[in-house]
Formats: structure tokens, sequence, C-alpha cells
């Protein structure tokens, strides 16, 4: 589920659309137990995918983020617009233009947990085809997120993860 955020910005929401935060892990048997967090828009905003994808690309902007193939790491600077907190099994993440929480698996959670930071991504292409509800195959998002088009058009940030303390 997202909300929208009101920032003073030149990002319009209702161009961004719906949008989806999905968490994953890559294979531990093949030394690849990062988790992994990417948000996304669904390309449905007013202008459509387009639209959608100049107001990705602006939210990226707007953050002081690139996109490409570098991992900015947030996890030892200081306040950053990006709050990724993980409560009961859930990702809960808070910037500009959305607040999402998404249910994510045990591995990644494990992953997180051990780690203290996931690998997130803000993707400025929509990716219609990944609704939420709909289960995605291992193909389907290597064909979206290992699609060297689409790294280009990524944002890649180190996130520090957060606890309630309790």
């Amino acid at each position: 589920m997202t909300t929208a955020n009101t920032v003073n910005t030149a990002v319009d929401p209702a161009e961004l659309g719906t949008m989806v935060l999905l968490a994953w892990t890559g294979d531990p048997a093949e030394g690849h137990d990062t988790p992994y967090l990417v948000a996304y828009s669904l390309g449905d905003g007013t202008g459509g995918g387009e639209a959608a994808r100049a107001a990705a690309a602006t939210m990226i902007e707007e953050l002081g983020l690139t996109t490409g193939d570098v991992l900015q790491d947030r996890t030892r600077e200081g306040a950053f617009a990006v709050q990724l907190l993980i409560q009961a099994g859930q990702a809960v993440l808070t910037m500009p233009h959305m607040n999402a929480q998404c249910p994510a698996p045990e591995e990644w959670l494990a992953a997180a947990e051990q780690r203290g930071s996931v690998h997130f991504m803000i993707a400025a292409r929509p990716w219609p085809e990944a609704r939420p509800g709909t289960a995605l195959s291992e193909e389907v998002l290597k064909s979206f997120l290992g699609d060297e088009a689409v790294l280009a058009d990524t944002a890649h940030v180190l996130l520090p993860v957060s606890r309630l303390r309790g």
C-alpha cells in the first residue's frame, strides 16, 4: 500500500501513478544473499508511462541520487530523505512522494538483519506487468531488473535498516 507525501517539489505524484515496493534476495546457493528492495511505478499515472518515467527521474534527482551502476552508500552519511524500517515482517519505506510497506520474505528479513542494510533501487522505468498481488517468477524479475536499459535508469542506494526499539 502506498500513500503520497506532500512536499514542495517538481514531481507530480499523479504523474508517478501507483508506486510499488518489492523485496527479494539473491540466491544464497550462488553466494548472492543480498537483500534487495525496489520501488517502481506501474506507469498508470495521469500522463501514462512516459510521464511516470519523467516524474520518477525527477524524484531520483531531487533525492540527490544518480542512475546507473553506482551504488551510493547512505549507511554512514547523515540524514537522508529515504528511511527504511523493518517491523512485523514488513519493509516500511518512507520517502518524499511515497510511504509504502510490503511483506518481506524470511530470507530477506534474515539478510537485512545480518547486514544492517539493503540494496535499495528506484527504477525510473515503469513496470506495469509487476502489479501487487501478482506472483513474479525469477525469470520475470531478471528480465526487468537485469535489463541494461532499465539498470541505466535506476538509482542504487545502500540503505541502512532501522528497527523499532522495544
